[in-house]
């Protein structure tokens, strides 16, 4: 099947397959005339791809995440260990998150919201670097 078809089939625009070739994730076949030509096999890589990238693997992970389903040999504790990492980031990610939320309510409890030009929301995007979470 052609680029069209397989981005279709795989939920992918034809620029992310594109890329994904790019940066040597898959390398489906050429045809004579040098079109790509994907199999069902190249579609289920696709998927593959598209839902890790769903659940937020950046393209490393996905990379060995590929590697590891590419393999009937692997390990089970190979591909629970880069999930468990990748969930460790994520809620490291949260917190932090969480922290800038904190951080930014904090200063809109404080700013009036009326004519007035003061404005502590702006004072604090105005401090220096860590100002804002200095202030939750």
């Amino acid at each position: 099947m052609n680029i069209g078809e397989a981005a279709e089939a795989s939920g992918l625009s034809a620029k992310m397959i594109r890329h994904y070739e790019a940066i040597d994730l898959l390398q489906p076949q050429r045809r004579g005339n040098n079109y790509r030509d994907f199999s069902a096999h190249d579609v289920a890589e696709l998927s593959f791809i598209r839902h890790a990238r769903d659940l937020a693997f950046p393209l490393e992970d996905v990379r060995r995440l590929l590697a590891l389903w590419r393999d009937r040999g692997r390990a089970s504790a190979d591909v629970r260990r880069v999930a468990l990492d990748h969930v460790a980031a994520l809620e490291a990610k949260a917190q932090s998150l969480q922290a800038l939320a904190g951080s930014l309510r904090h200063l809109a409890q404080h700013c009036h919201g009326d004519g007035r030009p003061e404005c502590p929301i702006l004072d604090g995007l105005e401090a220096p670097a860590g100002g804002l979470a200095a202030q939750a």
